[in-house]
């Protein structure tokens, strides 16, 4: 019988990797989630999605993977939330050097930034601490 843990940890994963989807689907569609329009942040922003990709896959590898509980599971959920940790640490960086979080106050897209980092870390953490200790 699956683990509550596994159970619990699967559906973050699944959840993350439907945000992941969804972000860049309205990213290069709606553009709600685009912070500003300037050239310099597009091009930047527009590095991304090969790499969200691969958490996305590495993600539903990952829960699939817990929900059967297979060996695999564990590796592919640690690396979706390796990846996760990574990509929100740049992000996060980007946002420092260029002054971003100062339009909090005045930019819903960029409260979803600060959404998407805060989730990304928490999530990446929480799958690692929890997965962690069944592979060392």
């Amino acid at each position: 019988m699956i683990a509550l843990i596994d159970l619990i940890l699967s559906v973050l994963l699944i959840i993350s990797a439907i945000g992941l989807v969804y972000y860049w689907v309205d990213f290069y569609t709606r553009k709600g989630v685009q912070v500003i329009q300037e050239d310099w942040y597009l091009k930047f922003e527009k590095a991304f999605p090969v790499a969200d990709m691969w958490i996305v896959a590495c993600a539903l590898i990952g829960a699939v993977g817990l929900l059967t509980e297979q060996n695999y599971g564990l590796l592919f959920s640690i690396l979706a939330a390796s990846s996760g940790i990574f990509l929100a640490l740049i992000d996060i960086t980007f946002n420092i050097q260029n002054k971003l979080y100062r339009l909090v106050g005045t930019s819903n897209e960029m409260v979803f930034e600060v959404v998407i980092n805060i989730t990304s870390l928490l999530f990446g953490i929480i799958i690692i601490v929890c997965l962690g200790a069944r592979i060392i």
